[in-house]
């Protein structure tokens, strides 16, 4: 459901979050390698997410890029708003073009449901709550 490039986008949020008490900013080779992911990639990626003030960066010798406090209070929304846009919650299962309630493919009523229960989630958890059980190693954010 979500781009390539949208979980790699939610994967560095988290990890800029989970470095926030320490106040380090983070380089781009630093974030891909942590992540598992290109720098190309992740570049991009952090370029877009500036701009949308999704997180912040810093240019000079301590540059970098962090996440803010209010930052952090973010919805997993914001990134995926960011990166892919609303219409990732509209699209069929099946990739198909004229889909809908009344032309329904053959998972169409429950692939709807999954993507209602998926886009709450994202709504609902915030970055500051995904970060902490990195920083305690009871979760990870690389296969």
């Amino acid at each position: 459901m979500l781009s390539y490039t949208c979980k790699t986008a939610v994967k560095a949020v988290i990890y800029l979050a989970s470095k926030y008490e320490t106040s380090e900013r983070s380089g781009i080779k630093e974030i891909s390698e942590y992540i598992d992911a290109s720098e190309h990639t992740v570049g991009k990626i952090l370029q877009t997410l500036v701009k949308q003030e999704v997180i912040n960066s810093a240019k000079g010798p301590s540059g970098g890029f962090y996440i803010s406090k209010e930052q952090r209070k973010q919805t997993i929304m914001n990134i995926v708003m960011a990166i892919d846009g609303k219409q990732v919650f509209k699209e069929c299962g099946l990739a198909l073009n004229k889909c809908s309630d009344t032309h329904p493919c053959p998972i169409h009523n429950e692939y709807k449901k999954a993507k209602d229960v998926i886009e709450k989630l994202f709504n609902t958890k915030k970055i500051v709550d995904l970060c902490g059980s990195v920083n305690n190693g009871l979760s990870h954010l690389i296969g």
